[in-house]
């Protein structure tokens, strides 16, 4: 491997090769302690492209150089008051799914077919 020396640790870091920002997680610093990638092996049948990618552990040339966390003020609120739950009355026309999307649901028969008789035998 040709590059920078790793800076006594169990593989290089990510601040050798790269400018990293000053409160750069310890994780990307060192992506060499990420750990179980690549177990279990799935059948070769049923592997994917997805799994192939991802079965590979990150090196310095692939995590992050900056990490800007975000606050987690509306979470916080959440967990303490709940999620927001609607109370109101629902005052909206049922659409119906059998005659179709534009349809209301309506007291009275509904007429499925053209040919469709009530009083008698349908004729097709």
């Amino acid at each position: 491997m040709s590059g920078p020396a790793a800076a006594g640790g169990p593989g290089p870091r990510t601040s050798d090769w790269y400018r990293t920002s000053p409160g750069l997680p310890g994780r990307f610093q060192q992506p060499s302690c990420f750990r179980g990638y690549g177990q279990p092996e799935p059948h070769p049948r049923y592997r994917t492209t997805s799994q192939a990618y991802g079965s590979k552990a990150p090196t310095v040339h692939e995590v992050p150089t900056s990490f800007h966390g975000t606050s987690h003020v509306f979470s916080k609120s959440l967990s303490q008051f709940g999620m927001y739950k609607d109370n109101g009355l629902n005052t909206a026309l049922e659409k119906s799914h059998v005659t179709g999307p534009d349809n209301f649901i309506t007291a009275h028969a509904c007429d499925f077919h053209p040919s469709y008789n009530p009083s008698g035998p349908s004729h097709c």
